[in-house]
């Protein structure tokens, strides 16, 4: 309505100036040489309105043709930009279904009408990666890597790449250059770190983890490879604080501060961690200073005071006892052993080798000798290193599962040991 009574106005004006010129008086004559024009004066003012318009009209037509070529380019473009968003669209679409062979045509028709741009490249390797064509795949990304406005990118698919390859080396490469592309990304700082474990570069990993659980194996581990003394006893001592039950921590603590003159200290940390979780290993490094089988005996006595009634500290009476010719306490503490339910095969070992030192030569002697293989036979495997994450077995403990690459999930237990009985039944016999 507004555009009507506009134009109702300007049509009106328009008369109302016709009009006008039309009324007014004279003539206008113009000499050009020789040449002489004469017209009245309305007359003369059409003419000069109408060379106006029509120069204005010559104006804009050459500017039009002028700008004809870009013209059309702009709009060729628009029409691409329109055509290659609605290609970006469909591969997502098609990446989204699964659908590999139609994700792989659209983004091929994206790139073609956008260009490589950082959108197109990564649907092209995203459907390169669905389709199984990895030559499809790395080409994209590492024009990617080469953009300065999108180099994560390409970077990030490319250690994606390098890590289900298992290339270790070339993902802690490619690791270190997204770091330098996008510092402090938590995501990466979490693929660091599970590179690092993957690279046994313990205290990399300790750095760059966040996980609580996993601090302890990792600063044992780092401890256990640092040539600093004073550094290497920083971080046993963490990894014992993080985790007084780990008895690998416990240990690696303890080396050091053996290591440093400090006795009394291994002896606190080691019967501290006997109380948490015994092992025998702990006894072991605990014992190692002594000499004298009685003297053993008494150390292992104060050893166990932190954790009397545990199978395993009836179990290293035992091994004390037998060891000092006390067969008859050593039987006693196999038999309190086994009430303190451990049931392995290498509690019923000992006690063949209790029965064939104490009553070896007698009848009755044999038959106890035989009666104890024979639990042998029927009982558990010996506790062992096992990952609580892939229920890999391990002959020795590791910071991380050599399986699966989970730092920190080895436990002590029967149930790992039962993978390793062949293993150690083939050892002995080989």
């Amino acid at each position: 309505m507004a555009r009507l009574i506009l134009a109702v106005l300007l049509a009106a004006a328009a008369l109302v100036l016709t009009w006008q010129l039309a009324l007014l008086p004279g003539t206008v004559a113009v000499d050009i040489g020789e040449l002489s024009v004469e017209a009245p004066v309305p007359v003369a003012a059409l003419g000069l309105l109408a060379l106006f318009a029509s120069l204005y009209l010559l104006l804009r037509g050459l500017g039009v043709l002028h700008r004809a070529p870009r013209t059309l380019r702009a709009r060729k473009a628009a029409r691409h930009r329109a055509q290659g968003d609605q290609a970006v669209t469909r591969a997502l679409v098609a990446l989204a279904a699964g659908d590999a062979n139609a994700a792989r045509r659209e983004a091929a028709g994206a790139r073609r009408l956008l260009g490589d741009t950082p959108q197109t490249l990564l649907l092209a390797s995203e459907a390169g990666r669905l389709a199984g064509r990895m030559d499809e795949t790395e080409g994209p990304l590492l024009a990617l890597a080469a953009r300065k406005d999108a180099a994560f990118l390409g970077l990030r698919g490319l250690l994606r790449d390098a890590m289900a390859r298992q290339d270790w080396e070339a993902a802690a490469d490619l690791a270190r250059k997204a770091e330098a592309a996008h510092p402090g990304a938590a995501w990466l700082r979490t693929e660091r770190a599970q590179l690092a474990v993957r690279n046994a570069a313990w205290g990399e990993a300790l750095a760059l983890t966040g996980d609580a659980g996993m601090k302890a194996a990792l600063a044992a581990g780092a401890a256990g490879t640092e040539s600093n003394s004073s550094r290497a006893l920083d971080l046993a001592r963490q990894a014992f604080e993080a985790d007084p039950a780990l008895a690998p921590a416990a240990l690696a603590y303890a080396t050091r501060l053996r290591a440093a003159g400090r006795e009394r200290r291994v002896e606190a940390v080691l019967r501290q961690a006997w109380g948490r979780a015994p092992q025998q290993a702990l006894a072991e490094f605990y014992l190692a200073p002594l000499d004298g089988a009685l003297s053993r005996v008494q150390a292992a006595k104060r050893l166990v005071e932190t954790n009397p009634v545990h199978a395993e500290s009836h179990f290293l009476l035992a091994r004390v006892s037998l060891a000092a010719g006390l067969t008859g306490e050593a039987r006693h503490q196999v038999q309190e052993a086994h009430k303190a339910g451990m049931n392995e095969r290498r509690l019923w070992s000992l006690l063949a080798d209790i029965e064939e030192q104490d009553r070896g030569g007698s009848e009755e002697g044999r038959a106890a000798q035989r009666d104890a293989l024979r639990k042998v036979a029927e009982a558990t495997a010996d506790a062992g290193w096992s990952c609580s994450a892939c229920g890999t077995a391990h002959a020795a403990w590791r910071p991380a599962c050599a399986g699966c690459g989970t730092a920190g999930a080895l436990r002590w237990g029967v149930a790992g040991a039962a993978h390793l009985a062949p293993a150690r039944e083939a050892a002995r016999l080989s």
